[in-house]
Order: structure tokens, then sequence, then C-alpha cells
């Protein structure tokens, strides 16, 4: 146990402490495999078995995060003393640190572009490396593509339930560590939003930050319009104003005397939906039409359509909590596995049987099919020798090592989401949607895995 010295740990990733945000086992069967010789050339395949409820699609990201981690993964010489003072690996050689010193990732990547939309059993990511090259990795490839194409696609249907209105992620706060709320200001951008209250990621990614007031800086004052006054004459081009701290139509009344340099206000509490039909009617009579107003406080994609079927005068939403840890849908069931090894100069199939848990064998390809009008209309799954005239979805990323893919912009991303939300057949956007988006297996597919357990039984 590591005595309490006294000082303080951010515990915060960086490039020499990244090689230990794995699981321990990740470690204890690489270590297996190099002391046993077994370091076949393998392929795994990360995927997401199932769709959460009420969930039609996923939007993929997380991509650039991984690439950076395969490209920056090295164990420094402070990990290294730390693993070899483990009890159980007490074991093992020390010819197996010598390795982990020298380790690189020197395999090859095929992945679906981030805001591609992608459903369930469709490979999102296909490693073909040494076993332990393309072992070590797991973990850490499956915390990035889980939480951020979750927080990606929850966006998505935020973004989609606002019908046309400015959506801003207001979620860092209550993100699971701000390490975490970077990444989902990243993927609520990439799902639709407008902007994010993330300075560190506004500032990292081009993305527009956006932030006023708390309810703070009105209760610091004695006089509410006074801390209205205040706040104008600091920020005269960027004026808008949370006006619900007492008395929301007061407040709406004493920001109309800020005059026409006043930008917008914000709504938090209360009946939102009746109040920003009041406030609006305040502000026009006000002579103030062009101030708009923004909704936030708990929403979500529900709660959203809700306020717009019933004629709410919202022009944008900030959404927090809701968003940024998927508060419906807190985590997504990605996995990683085993689906072919070469020995001896053959391919050889691998799947796992697990009832309800059983995986299709050998390297993959998803086709996509689109209608006439340019839809989505259906996926294959097949194998990656197979022809359709169709769009193959997984791209080559890293070939032998070496990055071969122009690495998109964030705002790049956002328009292929975009893109692609717009593609998918409407009845596949609604917030409860039960039929499932067409996704079969090709038919060699489905002849090699029947064929592999076939043989597996026999054995």
């Amino acid at each position: 146990m590591k005595k309490n010295t006294g000082k303080l740990e951010s515990l915060f990733l960086n490039n020499e402490n990244i090689c230990m945000a794995t699981d321990l086992y990740q470690l204890t069967m690489v270590a297996g495999y190099f002391e046993r010789g077994i370091n076949h050339k393998s392929t795994f395949e990360l995927f997401v078995r199932d769709l959460p409820k009420n969930r039609s699609y996923l939007i993929a990201a997380g991509l650039e995060q991984a690439i950076y981690y395969l490209r920056n993964l090295r164990f420094t010489a402070e990990y290294l003393k730390y693993l070899k003072n483990l009890h159980i690996f007490k074991n093992v050689s020390g010819t197996f640190f010598n390795y982990l010193q020298d380790f690189r990732f020197s395999g090859d990547i095929y992945a679906v572009p981030e805001g591609t939309a992608i459903f369930a059993n469709e490979p999102i990511i296909r490693v073909t490396a040494s076993m332990i090259e393309a072992q070590i990795i797991e973990t850490y490839l499956l915390s990035m593509i889980n939480y951020q194409t979750l927080i990606a696609s929850k966006a998505s249907r935020v973004v989609h339930a606002a019908d046309g209105r400015g959506v801003i992620d207001f979620g860092t706060r209550r993100a699971h560590g701000p390490q975490a709320g970077v990444l989902a200001a990243r993927a609520c951008f990439i799902g639709g939003c407008a902007g994010t209250s993330n300075v560190l990621a506004a500032k990292e990614l081009g993305i527009t930050p956006i932030g006023t007031i708390a309810h703070s800086w009105v209760m610091a004052y004695a006089d509410e319009y006074e801390s209205f006054q205040d706040f104008h004459k600091v920020f005269p081009g960027n004026t808008i104003l949370l006006i619900d701290t007492y008395d929301t139509i007061k407040g709406a009344k004493l920001a109309t005397r800020i005059g026409k340099k006043l930008k917008g206000v914000r709504l938090d509490s209360g009946n939102i939906t009746l109040l920003s039909k009041r406030v609006r009617k305040i502000l026009d009579d006000a002579g103030l039409e062009h101030v708009k107003i923004t909704a936030s406080g708990d929403l979500n994609e529900y709660k959203i359509s809700q306020m717009l079927a019933k004629g709410a005068c919202i022009d944008f939403f900030g959404v927090g909590t809701e968003m940024a840890i998927s508060k419906d849908v807190p985590a997504l069931g990605g996995v990683y596995k085993l689906v072919e090894q070469e020995q001896e100069g053959r391919l050889i199939p691998k799947m796992k049987f697990s009832k309800e848990k059983e995986t299709c064998p050998s390297k993959k390809q998803v086709y996509r099919f689109l209608n006439k009008r340019g839809l989505f209309k259906k996926d294959i799954i097949g194998l990656v020798d197979e022809e359709f005239d169709a769009e193959e979805l997984l791209q080559p990323v890293v070939k032998k090592g070496k990055l071969v893919y122009k690495i998109p912009t964030v705002q790049q991303i956002q328009r292929t989401a975009a893109r692609n939300i717009s593609q998918l057949p409407e009845k596949f956007k609604d917030m409860d949607c039960k039929t499932a988006y067409p996704v079969t297996i090709s038919k060699r597919l489905e002849s090699l895995r029947d064929k592999t357990i076939k043989e597996k039984r026999i054995k």
C-alpha cells in the first residue's frame, strides 16, 4: 500500500501514466502470453451487442483519442518498476518487462469514421496485431469509444428534439470528473451541439464557449437591476441575463431596461413553457424582438419535445446532466472480441459460443446500402473480401503502426454526424423507436459461423 506522504495527486492522465489506465487482467494476460510464447497475429473487433433501451442508432465517437493512445503508449521506468513489484508478477521473467520497455503498437487499425451512424453488432474498430499488442489496448479502446459514442448519441437525440433550435452543452459540472467533462463536451458537439460551457474543450477544439452568469451573481447584489446593469457594463456585447433568481416576470421586465443591447435572457426554473411565452411577450412589447430566450434546468430530449409541442418560445436549450452522463442510459455495452488468429500460415476463425453472447468469426466489414432517395436502406455485416454495391464503413486508420488516416476536425465530424442523421429514415429518429434498423449478416459469414460452430462441437 502506498504511504501517505502528503503529496497531492491530480490523477489526470498524461503521456507517461496512460500506460497504466487499464485493467490489471490485461497485463496479466499479456505476461502469460509472453511467458508461454503465445503471440500469434490476431484480430479483435469492438462492437456494441445491443442498442440501449429506446435507442435506434448510435453515433460513433472517440476514435481520435483512441489513435492518440495507440501512438503514445509507452511504459516508463517508474511504472515498470511498480508492475515488477506487484506480487502477482513475482514469477514473471525480467525479459517480459524489457519487452514492455520497448513496446510500440505496430499493428493495423480499421475503424468507422467518427460521426457515422452505427447499429448493434457492427464492428466500430477492427484491430489486427500480435496477440500481446491487440490485447493490451482493449480497456482503453473500450473506455474511450464506449463513453464518447454514448454521449454523442445522446446529444444527437437532444438536438433532434430541439427541432432546429440551438443546444448548448452545460454538463461539465455534472460529468464524472473534469476529464470526462472535456470528452463529453467533444462528444456533445459531434452530436450537434452549438457550443459548450467547457472552456478547455472550447479552446482545444475550436468550439464556441458559451456562458454568462449564475444566480450567485444576482444574489451578490442588493438590487437585481443593479446586478443586470453591472454585468452589461462589463460585457456590453454579450449581455445574457438570468432572470429567474427571484421572480421571473419581474426579472424579465427589469431586463428590458437594458434596452436594445440586451442579447438574451435565460430561464432555469418553474414552468418554463408558460414562462417563456410570457417573457417573449414582455420582450416583444418592449421592442426587443431580437432578444433570444435560453432554457436550462435538468432538460432532456423528452422534456424539450414536450415543451415545444406546447408552444414554448425557446431559442436555445442549455442541457447539462442529462446529456453529459446520458442519465437515462449511463453506460454503453461495447465489447472487444477475438475473431481471428493466424497460426502456421493459416487463418483460424475465432468466436464465442456462450448463450446470448455468441459472436461471429473472422475479419468483417460493414456494408451500407442506400435507397433511391439517398437514405439508409439496410446494412450487411460481411467478410472483408466480399463485394457489394454498397459503402464500406470500416476505413484504414493505422497500418503497421503508422497513421494512414487524415484526422478530421471536430467540426468536420459534426457535419458527418449531421449528414448521417439526415440520411436516417424518420421512423428511426423517434425517441422511443421500437423498430430496429435492418442489419443482417451475409450468407458467406453465416456459412462460416455455422461451420465454425460445427467444427467446435466435433472437437
